[in-house]
């Protein structure tokens, strides 16, 4: 168990540095820069400009600096450690090397905060949004599942089903706008506007919303797993032993057919605690994903760089949790190692 999660840690550092780069890239593909006028404010003047992008660095180049290396070594310099380090001196590896000492760096756009300062207080939101909507999902997915699977070709199977296909095939901005105007417009039981996002109530209409697509796909997949264990031989000599139906399901099927729902599970926990951007935006929830559609606008690329960082870094332990989980299901997979 230590040596695969030396394992997964150790693929964790190839996986961050090539997300880090192709974010890096299609970042500065974008036109513009984090200090040009955008309709709000005044056009920065040459020399302001020049001193801006040499206070953060963005004077430097983008990837390597081959010219301050060979300026090293026309002046004599021959230690390699000195000339590799000039080399790397660019706006890239400048920047994964505060990261890997934990300093995103600042914001570009929100003088005087940092990076993590800003993720860690908008963290709170996100996390409240994807839990209830991830509580949800679990909570109405695995039961809808189960009685699709336990009452097969009846009225219940066929309204699960249509329930998760529904879920899956509504678009979430298509679902967050009707709930905005059903329940907020028309029936005026949520607010639309002004909401107190310290209550727990003020989160059940976003994370209703975001939480139907993970919940449909939750059902189906849990169907499909009951419907294939319980025709297995050991389900049949569950009951031949004489244990009652509640034992045969929570003790054999259940647990043999939660393996893919976790596997599913894993992704989903960080796609929701870190909020959906469609559903923060649409019902104003002040969070990560606000913040981070706000960063790719105004090109604050210290903010895309870190929230994208902090993203891949929890879809990693996610998704080493899920791994894990399976032992716990299946001795078979543990005893594997």
């Amino acid at each position: 168990m230590f040596a695969f999660i030396v394992r997964r840690l150790l693929w964790a550092i190839p996986v961050l540095f090539f997300v880090s780069l192709v974010t890096f890239f299609l970042m500065h593909q974008a036109p513009g820069g984090p200090f040009d006028a955008d309709g709000t404010k005044k056009q920065v003047d040459p020399a302001t400009l020049r001193t801006l992008n040499a206070k953060f660095g963005l004077d430097k180049p983008q990837y390597v600096n081959p010219g301050a290396a060979a300026a090293l070594w026309n002046q004599g310099v021959r230690n390699p450690l000195i000339l590799v380090g000039a080399y790397l001196d660019s706006q890239y590896f400048n920047y994964v090397s505060n990261a890997v000492r934990g300093d995103l760096g600042p914001s570009y756009r929100q003088r005087g905060k940092n990076v993590q300062d800003i993720l860690a207080q908008q963290w709170y939101f996100s996390a409240r949004l994807g839990l209830f909507a991830l509580s949800f999902a679990i909570l109405a997915g695995i039961p809808l599942g189960l009685l699709a699977a336990l009452r097969q070709n009846t009225i219940y199977d066929y309204f699960s089903l249509f329930f998760a296909t529904l879920g899956v095939a509504v678009p979430t901005f298509v679902t967050g706008l009707l709930v905005l105007i059903i329940f907020g417009t028309t029936l005026k039981w949520i607010s639309i506007s002004n909401n107190n996002w310290n209550n727990w109530f003020a989160y059940i209409a976003p994370g209703l919303v975001l939480g139907l697509a993970t919940m449909s796909f939750v059902t189906r997949i849990t169907r499909a797993t009951i419907l294939e264990v319980k025709r297995q031989d050991y389900i049949r000599t569950a009951r031949a032993k004489g244990l009652a139906e509640h034992s045969v399901l929570t003790r054999h099927m259940l647990r043999n057919g939660m393996i893919p729902v976790v596997t599913l599970i894993g992704p989903a926990l960080v796609d929701l605690a870190t909020g959906s951007v469609i559903t923060e935006a649409i019902f104003g929830v002040p969070g990560i994903g606000n913040y981070f559609v706000s960063s790719i606008f105004q090109r604050d690329y210290s903010m895309i760089m870190g929230t994208t960082l902090i993203y891949a870094t929890l879809i990693i332990f996610a998704n080493m949790l899920v791994d894990l989980s399976y032992g716990a299901l299946d001795p078979r997979i543990r005893s594997q190692g």
